[in-house]
């Protein structure tokens, strides 16, 4: 049983005793019952009054205050309060009626509520711990470097609470792509700038959810919905995917990235989660391609623009992510995402009772119908997310040095080390660009690898091109005057001497050369 009081105007020294009489006359025969005070018309208290609410709290253990406004819930946090009994604060109520929507996750939908703010409305109506969560783990990114939006207020929005958030004049990556199609590429450039700064985020141990063991909650629930081999492989592929500690959004799309005054923000950051990168990328393509494989209309409706632009633009940002523009490269890695992602879309759509209805049924045999395809044909879930492909030219010299150069920065490498490993890596890469294909031209894939016993790091070069082991000749004889030394060997010469190892063999019609530096 609960009993329901009202605190009203002040609570004071002159007063208190009157009102502490009062509501012992209200909770008379009603020992041990559930007390909740209503201070929605309460302008003041002192401590003359947190006394007598002190006097309950002790013989009505279970005690709720709520509809505390502003200052008396400063006074009661600031005393302690908060930390010994439930109290609510009165929030402050807003109207999203006829507001822009800018954005939409899997919790809540986010609106410009003015110029400078938006507000994200979240579908429980008991939202508040959501709202807690979501400021905590907003916090822990902002803290690790990734540049987001924190809350400064909660209000109320019909039956539900939001979240208010400081965007001034910005603009979601949707609105741009809709409106400025020319901008078309740089926003793929910035989306998977942004995608891989998450990704490379390591996140302490318990911090966030990992997205793995969810994965697995969703295989288990497609059990008693797919063949039984097929069920058994899904969870199979998701177990083998070993643990890992680097950030993922959970909720990646063009919606959830902003543009405020030239610098990109994600927000909506309530998914955060820790896991293997393939993970995201199932949640990627759903958001271009496989929610509206069935009906284009929904990517129209969801994201601004046609279903032949989501296909284009997740295609483009996978093509950047991976480095590569290798048909095949890029097929394999979607194949993967495309598992996760039909196996969430198939779990929400039947949770959502789409087998009550015709289009729901349609789109869930579409779905199950690809995943099982591709369940025969897949046989893990990782990939190589640390190489990069490009031309074998000059040009692309500062392309690779970048990609190498991320890698170390993320890695905490060493500065002399990152030197040595940068004079080595061009040394490498040029003398492919020269002489690997001459006089046609051909493709040089760069990998990244690090190890942790003993701590080092791997880059390795392939290319396509004639058979040639720079190892095989001799080194220049640096002791020798300048009339007499040959020119050329001394790149390879001098990688040897500041790498702890390089290796070289020729494998699948490849050339493949790796330098290793310890850490």
């Amino acid at each position: 049983m609960t009993v329901q009081i009202a605190l009203n105007g002040r609570i004071d020294s002159n007063n208190a005793p009157e009102i502490e009489r009062n509501i012992l006359s209200e909770l008379a025969n009603h020992d041990g019952a559930a007390v909740v005070l209503d201070a929605g018309n309460l302008q003041y208290i002192s401590s003359a009054g947190l006394r007598v609410l002190l006097r309950i709290k002790k013989t009505h253990p279970d005690l709720t205050i709520k509809n505390a406004n502003s200052e008396v819930y400063e006074i009661l946090d600031m005393t302690g309060f908060t930390e010994m009994m439930k109290v609510e604060k009165a929030y402050r109520v807003v109207s999203i009626e006829g507001c822009e929507e800018i954005g939409r996750g899997a919790n809540g939908t986010i609106y410009r509520i003015d110029r400078d703010n938006v507000v994200k409305v979240y579908k429980n109506a008991d939202a508040l711990k959501d709202i807690q969560h979501e400021r905590e783990v907003a916090k822990l990114a902002l803290i690790l470097g990734i540049p987001t939006a924190i809350s400064y207020d909660v209000v109320k929005v019909g039956s539900s609470y939001g979240s208010v958030f400081e965007l001034l004049n910005a603009r979601s990556f949707s609105k741009i792509l809709k409106n400025e199609p020319d901008k078309f590429d740089w926003c793929v450039q910035e989306f998977v700038r942004m995608l891989k700064k998450i990704h490379a985020t390591r996140v302490p141990r318990g911090k966030l959810p990992d997205m793995k063991e969810t994965a697995l909650g969703w295989a288990a629930f497609l059990r008693d919905y797919l063949p039984e081999n097929a069920a058994n492989k899904l969870y199979a592929l998701i177990e083998a995917v070993p643990y890992d500690d680097h950030m993922i959004h959970g909720d990646y799309h063009t919606k959830n990235l902003e543009l405020q005054n030239d610098e990109v923000l994600i927000i909506d950051m309530d998914t955060l989660a820790v896991g293997y990168p393939i993970f995201e990328l199932g949640s990627i393509y759903n958001s271009f391609v496989g929610f509206s494989e069935v009906d284009h209309d929904v990517i129209l409706r969801f994201q601004g623009f046609d279903f032949e632009t989501g296909k284009r633009f997740w295609r483009r940002a996978l093509s950047a992510y991976l480095g590569t523009t290798n048909e095949k490269k890029l097929k394999a890695v979607e194949d993967k995402a495309r598992i996760i992602g039909y196996m969430r879309l198939i779990r929400r759509l039947i949770r959502r009772k789409g087998l009550e209805n015709e289009m729901g049924r349609k789109e869930i045999a579409h779905w199950t119908e690809e995943l099982l395809g591709l369940l025969d044909s897949v046989d893990s879930l990782l990939f190589t997310k640390n190489e990069i492909e490009v031309e074998a030219t000059d040009e692309n010299l500062p392309k690779v040095q970048a990609f190498i150069e991320q890698h170390l920065e993320e890695n905490d490498c060493p500065l002399k080390a990152r030197m040595q490993i940068e004079v080595s890596a061009e040394e490498i890469f040029v003398n492919i660009a020269h002489y690997a294909y001459s006089p046609l031209s051909g493709s040089a894939t760069v990998r990244v690898e690090f190890s942790e016993d003993p701590l080092s790091v791997s880059i390795t070069f392939m290319d396509h091109g004639v058979p040639y082991d720079p190892l095989a000749h001799r080194d220049p004889d640096v002791l020798l005057s300048a009339g007499e030394r040959e020119i050329g060997g001394l790149g390879i010469f001098m990688t040897k001497k500041i790498m702890d190892d390089v290796a070289y063999e020729y494998r699948n019609g490849q050339n493949i050369l790796t330098l290793k530096k310890n850490l």
